[in-house]
């Protein structure tokens, strides 16, 4: 009977990972035929890399216990077949993998730092006592899940979308006695990315079209389509959590802040925060150059650690949950992807999907690149659509490393189908409501002296970056 039950579950699992991919496929295959270029070998016009990238994103799904080894091996599998057949974008073998990786150490640098750093932040958050102290805040009922989940969104606004997920996992931990449902785990996901959509400080591909000449008032749009796609999530999430474990309904008696662990909290955001402004809008070049956000949090990290002492032995889980997602978006970087199908609606809408599994940096680049978009609408596409598988995005990779269980996508996408219900409809809200506005041509100032602020593709194809991309 138990084997039984066994290879039920696990046919269960590949049909719901079989129907998923097929889904993505055929939303995909547009995108992908045009994306492509047609450089190397193709089956029914599907270029190779593409395909063995597919495979590794499905091994992930499957074998959900054995990532990092899934991860890795399709790592070595797609450099190995783009040495021998294809080239890089930057050359041919092992000088272009060289050169590749040199324009990619950056951003793998600050995903490595940031990741491992806010595994520490975290824990702070928590030793501060509290997130045990919101049951005197929130509601008793789902409408508290539903609270928390527009905290996050607001956190995020402002804040690393790594950080507020975090803060979001920490905080839930504490109000549903530790047990927090899938669903609401790829709720907290989906809020920290859609918190970032409209602010130009609040997500990588935003700050990039602020950087390339979008004013910030072209973005801000994106809000009308989070804050909707924010209340479907919420509301099915929050009730689906309180089914699973109701929120605390009191404070435990006599809790007491750790004021000392919550101004460090408060010190790495807050010096994380201006290292990101000034480096947007001071010092562009240096985000091309220099991991500065990993590198700031660490120092400041370093510097309060005699204060108040970081639990050390969350190091290594979190920096193998990192290696992790630092082999997905080195595989994705490998992708031959040179142009986009002509600037629409449908592009945009499309280009949430591919998101969900492909670095976003890469596509808002081109995106840029060619014009004619209406930013709002990608910045929500591209910021958003990550949300929907639990890879899709960093946020969802670091709370993976919180809660493990989540590393399904066969689960993520039973238990947070919301998240692609919200996307939908979020879309078509703002579609409705504030319609398609394109912008052909940009100005390239973002600061008072615009010959200063200059940030275009250089020759090997090289994109701007800051700070830390949201994968997907």
């Amino acid at each position: 009977m138990h084997q039984r039950r066994l290879h039920e579950r696990a046919r269960h699992r590949f049909l719901n990972i079989a129907r998923a991919g097929v889904t993505l496929g055929l939303a995909l295959c547009p995108l992908v035929a045009t994306a492509a270029g047609g450089d190397g070998p193709a089956v029914f016009g599907i270029p190779i890399d593409f395909l063995l990238f597919g495979l590794t994103l499905i091994g992930v799904g499957v074998l959900h216990h054995h990532t990092l080894a899934v991860a890795l091996t399709g790592l070595a599998t797609i450099t190995i077949y783009k040495l021998i057949f294809t080239g890089f974008k930057t050359g041919e073998g092992v000088v272009g993998f060289a050169w590749h990786m040199h324009h990619e150490w950056v951003i793998l640098t600050n995903l490595l730092g940031l990741l491992v750093g806010f595994a520490l932040l975290s824990k702070h958050f928590e030793e501060s006592r509290v997130p045990s102290m919101l049951p005197r805040f929130l509601p008793d009922n789902w409408k508290g899940g539903f609270v928390l989940l527009v905290l996050v969104f607001v956190l995020s606004s402002f804040l690393d979308n790594i950080a507020a997920a975090l803060i979001g996992g920490t905080m839930a931990g504490a109000v549903f006695r530790g047990k927090v449902h899938i669903g609401y785990l790829a709720a907290i996901v989906a809020a920290s990315n859609a918190g970032g959509s409209g602010s130009v400080v609040g997500d990588t591909t935003t700050t990039m079209m602020w950087i390339d000449g979008v004013s910030p008032l072209a973005v801000l749009p994106a809000f009308i389509a989070a804050g909707a796609a924010l209340v479907v999530v919420a509301v099915f999430a929050a009730v689906q959590q309180q089914r699973y474990s109701p929120i605390v309904k009191d404070a435990p008696v006599g809790l007491t802040i750790d004021w000392a662990r919550l101004w460090i909290v408060a010190l790495i955001l807050v010096i994380a925060i201006a290292a990101n402004v000034f480096m947007n809008t001071q010092a562009p070049q240096l985000a091309d150059n220099f991991p500065v956000l990993g590198a700031t949090v660490w120092v400041v990290i370093l510097a309060t650690a005699g204060w108040r002492k970081p639990q050390w032995s969350l190091v290594p889980e979190a920096f193998k949950g990192s290696i992790f997602l630092l082999a997905l978006v080195t595989c994705a970087s490998m992708m031959p992807v040179h142009k986009l199908p002509a600037a629409s609606w449908q592009t945009a809408f499309g280009l949430g999907f591919v998101s969900s599994v492909f670095d976003n940096i890469p596509l808002t680049a081109l995106a840029l690149k060619q014009g004619g978009y209406d930013w709002g609408m990608l910045a929500y596409t591209v910021g958003f659509g990550g949300s929907m598988i639990w890879f899709g995005s960093s946020a969802g990779v670091a709370l993976s490393n919180m809660y493990p269980q989540a590393r399904s996508v066969g689960q993520w996408l039973k238990h947070g189908w919301h998240v692609t219900l919200a996307y939908i409809l979020g879309f078509f809200v703002m579609l409705a409501l504030w319609g398609w506005h394109p912008t052909e041509k940009r100005v390239k100032a973002v600061v008072a002296e615009p010959a200063s602020i200059v940030v275009m593709a250089d020759a090997t194809g090289s994109w701007p970056r800051s700070g830390i991309r949201s994968y997907g």
